[in-house]
């Protein structure tokens, strides 16, 4: 079995490796993430276990809420039935620094750290496109880290002994390391196409992370704002990609459109027609790069509604997305506002968005009263003005208090159905991380902070052309939907980026990175019920608190806390 040792800023690691030293009881791991190896077997394993590690991070379901913290308390969701963790992210006042969402995302970032800097120490400059891998993932941590915590331990080389004397670095310094490894990477991983699996990483996904990290640079240094554009550039102008225009793949003969089937079970690689597609993260039943799904992920039972409590009348169904939690619903800014005025937008399509659905369960018929709201209601309710009939293929009706977990207009990218396990624990298809639709918002945000408002639009217009082009067809108005220089803001971008991206981008990481979480979670728009808005926001809960695990640990250095997080 392969060991994966931990940074030093984790309790497991400290009590490992402080425990007795008699040579009896020495381990020799066969397989271990310790510097020195540097043949071609074990360190092609090492770079797979930062797969793994990613693995670990997104699909973790011991506490099954953590994917909603990243959305929830946002402008575009809301809570649903929360587990728990992720409670504090909308209710502001209980964050603090033993939230474990906070406690794992920090430790996931620092296990990419270590294990890169093993192979990166291991190595040296030979091999440079396994360097250049384990740099991409170093990178990706320290990005999410400085965004999320500004100043954080900047480690650039590996751990072997315990440490128990971090300090914060300026995050200007580790934005030195992050452009050096992305600088590394792009110029040392194999172009797209040529990676030994379609989710190995390659330049393309290196050019993508630093555009996005870039833009975050800029604010403190505007000329990094070329930077991202050029980033972003190479990767438009490099004629691997295209946006996809037509319906593809294996969907053809159901309902649906373009915009739908990129995100459809065995429709998300390029191999299987998606020309969008830069990185899309195996995690197909039994096809992943490690041989098969890590863990149970949560994303599909996250984001979408638990119908199958609708019952009698509904069954889990590929069409729906199969079963989901209701962990998160989509805000009323997500649901509504965002949309105002773009009808025929095929982003909120009711492929896309969904907003209704049919009884599906065979054989279902009952007759249910109606209220004056029009919500179903028992049939004998005294506040039921009406009754009906309804049966299998009849719209579906739904219950005033299903709002809150089992009905609402949710995200459907992370459905998928897998009908070996009809109660849904996993999520069973790959994940969409980055893509070309992505690459033409980062590049007009770019543009704008450059003042090339023009640019900017020019670049959304993009999305608009596939997104209102079956609208323009049937209207017979060539520019509806189209944009111009003068519509063109931060916020305009970061609406357009809800659009296009919801269920995909790490809304939060987002919106501090640009600086504008408290102001969006204003256009949150949910007013109701209590105890589901969102509450207690303070100017200091833009950054998250350190873990107090970790600054507890560090006994000979000061590991100091945020401001506002701090105890006695």
């Amino acid at each position: 079995m392969k060991k994966y040792y931990h940074i030093l800023l984790t309790a497991t690691l400290l009590m490992a490796l402080s425990s007795c030293k008699d040579s009896f009881l020495d381990e020799e791991p066969y397989s271990s993430y310790s510097a020195g190896h540097t043949d071609p077997t074990t360190i092609e394993a090492q770079v797979i276990g930062l797969h793994r590690t990613y693995a670990e991070l997104w699909g973790w379901s011991n506490r099954q809420g953590f994917l909603a913290c990243w959305h929830i308390g946002t402008d575009v969701c809301s809570a649903g039935a929360t587990e728990g963790v992720e409670n504090p992210f909308y209710q502001y006042a209980d964050l603090n620094a033993e939230n474990a969402g906070v406690q794992y995302l920090w430790r996931k970032c620092y296990d990419f750290v270590n294990h890169a800097n093993i192979i990166i120490s291991s190595l040296g400059d030979n091999n440079k496109p396994a360097v250049a891998e384990a740099k991409f993932f170093r990178a990706y941590a320290y990005n999410t880290l400085v965004t999320l915590w500004g100043d954080v331990p900047l480690i650039a080389e590996a751990i072997t002994v315990p440490r128990t004397d971090l300090t914060r670095q300026p995050v200007a310094e580790v934005d030195k390391l992050i452009e050096a490894d992305l600088t590394y990477a792009i110029a040392n991983l194999p172009s797209v196409g040529e990676a030994t699996t379609e989710s190995r990483i390659n330049k393309d996904m290196a050019r993508q992370l630093a555009a996005e990290a870039y833009l975050r640079i800029g604010i403190r240094d505007n000329s990094y704002f070329a930077k991202a554009e050029q980033a972003a550039t190479e990767i438009i102008s490099g004629g691997k990609y295209s946006l996809v225009q037509e319906r593809y793949g294996k969907f053809l003969g159901e309902g649906g459109d373009c915009y739908r089937d990129m995100f459809r079970f065995g429709n998300q690689r390029r191999s299987q027609g998606n020309t969008e597609t830069i990185w899309s993260f195996e995690m197909e039943y039994n096809r992943n790069v490690t041989g098969g799904t890590i863990d149970n992920p949560q994303h599909r039972r996250v984001w979408q509604p638990a119908y199958h409590k609708w019952s009698p009348g509904m069954v889990n169904a590929d069409s729906l997305g199969g079963r989901g939690n209701g962990r998160m619903r989509l805000s009323n800014f997500m649901k509504y506002t965002v949309w105002s005025g773009l009808a025929g937008d095929i982003r909120n399509s009711n492929y896309n968005i969904r907003r209704y659905t049919n009884y599906n369960q065979p054989g279902f018929s009952a007759t249910i009263g109606i209220n004056e709201r029009g919500f179903r209601v028992a049939e004998n309710d005294a506040s039921a003005i009406t009754t009906t009939q309804v049966k299998t293929g009849d719209r579906a009706i739904p219950f005033e208090s299903d709002s809150l977990e089992v009905w609402y207009p949710y995200c459907t990218k992370w459905g998928g159905y897998d009908p070996t396990d009809d109660f849904g624990y996993a999520l069973v298809k790959d994940w969409p991380v980055m893509r070309l639709g992505e690459t033409y918002l980062l590049r007009a945000e770019a543009r704008l902070r450059q003042s090339n408002p023009q640019g900017a639009a020019n670049d959304i217009n993009v999305l608009r052309d596939r997104a209102f082009k079956a609208a323009r067809a049937a209207s017979g108005n060539a520019t509806l939907g189209s944009v111009s220089a003068a519509d063109i803001n931060i916020d305009f971008i970061l609406d357009e980026r809800a659009r296009e991206l919801i269920g995909e981008e790490n809304r939060r990481m987002t919106l501090v990175r640009t600086g504008k979480l408290k102001d969006r979670i204003a256009k949150n728009g949910d007013g109701s019920p209590v105890g589901k808005i969102i509450t207690g926001f303070q100017d200091y809960n833009a950054l998250l608190p350190i873990p107090l695990s970790e600054i507890r640990l560090n006994k000979d250095a000061e590991l100091k806390q945020n401001p506002g997080y701090e105890v006695d």
